[in-house]
C-alpha cells in the first residue's frame, strides 16, 4: 500500500502485486475525465456525494457507501459539493477475485480504519506490515454488503436508445406499451429484453433512476418539491412516499443523515 500518489502517479502506475490506499478532500465539486487503468478501483465516500458513470451504467455514491470499478474499465466521477473520500486500488490479480462490472456497497466502520491507516504510513513503515493489514482490507472487501445504488443500461441500440431517453427527461410517464410501440416491439419483447439487458424490469429501472437522480439533487441543495416535478410526480407527497419505500427514509431524513 501507498498514500500520498497523484492522479497521474496512480493512472502510470504499472500492474504489480500492490494494494494502494489514498484519502481525498475536496472544498469544490470535482469531476474527472473518462479514463481507465490497469488497478481496479474501490471509493469510498465518507462526506458529501460521487456520482460515477461508465460505458455501461450510473452509479451514485452517498457518504457511508462505495463503487467497486473493476480494472480496465472506462469511468468518470463527479462530486456534488463539497467531498471527502478514499480509494484503494487492487492489482489485476486480488481484482479478479472480485466482480467483472460495477457494484456499489456499504461501508463498514473497519474499512475505513483500515482505509485510513493504510493512507497515512509512512515510508518508513515495515513491509511486513503493511503485508498483514492488505490481507486484511481485502477480505474486508471481499465482504463488503452490496447495496443499490447503481443502474445498468441496456446494450441494445433501441433499447439504449429509449433508456438514454427517459435518463434525459425522467418527468417521461409513458408506459412500457406505449414505448414498446414507439421502438416496434412488442410490450412483452420489450419487457423481456428490458429484464434481460439490465437485470431490472422497466418500471423498478425508472424509479431507481428516479431515486438516483433525487439523491444528487438533494446532494445539490434542490429543493424537495422542485424535485418531485421535475421527476414527474404529480405531487410532493407521492415523490415522498416513493422515495420513503425505496430508501427506508424521507428526503428530509436522509438530508438529515447524511449532514451529520
Amino acid at each position: 500500500m501507498k498514500s500520498s500518489l497523484s492522479f497521474a502517479d496512480i493512472i502510470h502506475q504499472s500492474d504489480a502485486d500492490l494494494i494502494l490506499s489514498v484519502e481525498l478532500i475536496e472544498n469544490q465539486i470535482r469531476e474527472t475525465e473518462l479514463h481507465r487503468h490497469a488497478f481496479g478501483q474501490l471509493v469510498g465516500s465518507l462526506e458529501g456525494l460521487l456520482s460515477v458513470q461508465t460505458e455501461s451504467g450510473w452509479w451514485v455514491v452517498p457518504a457511508t457507501h462505495t463503487v467497486w470499478i473493476p480494472p480496465n474499465t472506462l469511468h468518470g466521477a463527479k462530486s456534488h459539493g463539497p467531498f471527502r473520500g478514499c480509494s484503494v486500488y487492487l492489482d489485476s490479480k486480488r481484482s479478479q477475485l472480485l466482480d467483472s462490472s460495477p457494484k456499489t456497497f456499504q461501508t463498514t466502520p473497519l474499512l475505513k480504519e483500515l482505509v485510513h491507516r493504510a493512507a497515512s504510513w509512512s515510508d518508513d513503515t515495515s513491509q511486513a506490515v503493511k503485508n498483514r493489514l492488505s490481507e486484511v482490507l481485502f477480505d474486508e472487501i471481499v465482504n463488503l454488503p452490496e447495496t443499490l445504488f447503481g443502474l445498468l443500461q441496456p446494450g441494445l441500440p433501441s433499447l439504449k436508445k429509449m433508456t438514454d431517453g427517459l435518463l434525459s427527461n425522467l418527468a417521461d410517464n409513458r408506459s412500457l406499451e406505449e414505448w414498446a410501440r414507439s421502438i416496434g416491439l412488442s410490450s412483452r419483447t420489450l419487457a423481456r429484453r428490458f429484464n434481460e439487458q439490465t437485470g431490472l424490469g422497466f418500471s423498478e429501472w425508472r424509479q431507481r433512476a428516479r431515486v438516483l437522480s433525487a439523491i444528487e439533487m438533494l446532494a445539490d441543495n434542490v429543493p424537495v418539491t422542485n424535485i418531485a416535478f421535475t421527476l414527474g410526480y404529480e405531487n410532493v407527497s407521492a415523490f415522498i412516499a416513493m422515495f420513503c419505500r425505496v430508501m427506508g427514509v424521507t428526503p428530509g431524513q436522509y438530508i438529515q443523515f447524511n449532514n451529520d
